[in-house]
């Protein structure tokens, strides 16, 4: 079956079932916000955390509207790349007792989950307006610019206190 899916086989496949990684992506990190909440210990980090998981809301409905505009049910696909992500977060903050590298270690995962996100969005966007699209893009890139936003918040955050405290 290789990589992807042997019903992929247009474009329009390959859309559609990134669309349905990112949907399935989305809801699993709206799950595993409140975990990292309840483990992060910097008031800056947990509000962080809270503020993406009410943006994670949002674009959860975003994708939603993007599948009513594309003819589609809202459904996911596993995704395993973003189930990894987590459980290798969740691993990780299981076994750290300092509480600074503990929020550190959060920090990181919730970037790499950023990175996957941006990935995804910059990836439907191309697609979107090479198929004609057009009509799909715009809540997409509002999803991105979000995605972006909270990977440069996480960024500063990370290199002008967390790092440091923790190091």
């Amino acid at each position: 079956m290789g990589l992807f899916s042997k019903d992929i086989k247009t474009m329009d496949d390959l859309f559609l079932h990134t669309l349905q990684d990112v949907y399935y992506a989305e809801q699993q990190i709206e799950k595993a916000l409140p975990k990292m909440i309840e483990k992060a210990t910097a008031r800056e980090l947990v509000a962080g955390f809270e503020k993406h998981l009410q943006e994670t809301r949002g674009q959860i409905t975003r994708l939603e509207e993007v599948f009513a505009a594309y003819d589609q049910n809202a459904t996911g696909v596993n995704c395993p790349a973003i189930d990894g992500i987590i459980k290798e977060a969740n691993h990780i903050a299981a076994d750290i007792a300092d509480k600074h590298v503990l929020d550190a270690a959060l920090l990181a995962s919730a970037q790499a989950v950023e990175h996957y996100e941006i990935t995804r969005y910059g990836t439907l966007i191309a697609w979107a307006k090479e198929l004609g699209y057009d009509h799909l893009v715009k809540p997409l890139e509002l999803n991105l610019a979000e995605e972006i936003k909270t990977d440069k918040a996480l960024s500063t955050l990370a290199e002008r206190k967390l790092n440091k405290r923790a190091a």
